[in-house]
């Protein structure tokens, strides 16, 4: 039957497309490697094809990271960047210092807002803070 043997082909493809020579799954196997080239997928702008000069290869995702992801990868890869880059370092700790503590001041800001706009409306929320400062004091 024409139609099982179109699948059954593809299937076969598929396998060996997966088991291709050089495919790279992981990235700790990219270690050390050097890039010999970074094309664009076909059809997938949002993709890449990475060959490496031993001939392996990997696909990716475009580079297009979230700022939080940006972030963590400056923390998690410090011990390797640092040495590099330690006056970008020095300025991201005062940038993150300072975020820090306007989240810190907002949140303090956001809770007294909260007390102020209940506390005519739930009369024992007064005794409760009192309750809370005298146990915390």
């Amino acid at each position: 039957m024409p139609t099982e043997d179109k699948w059954k082909a593809n299937m076969e493809k598929v396998a060996f497309t997966k088991q291709f020579p050089g495919l790279t799954l992981d990235w700790k196997v990219c270690e050390r490697k050097t890039i010999e080239a970074v094309i664009p997928l076909t059809g997938k702008p949002s993709a890449s094809v990475i060959v490496f000069t031993d001939g392996s290869f990997t696909v990716v995702p475009q580079l297009a990271p979230e700022p939080w992801e940006l972030g963590q990868a400056l923390l998690d890869a410090r011990a390797h960047l640092e040495p590099k880059h330690r006056a970008a370092y020095e300025d991201y700790d005062r940038l993150a210092k300072k975020d820090k503590e306007a989240l810190r001041s907002a949140r303090l800001e956001k809770i007294i807002g909260a007390i102020q706009n209940n506390v005519g409306q739930i009369p024992e929320l007064k005794d409760r803070l009192k309750e809370l400062v005298k146990e915390w004091t």
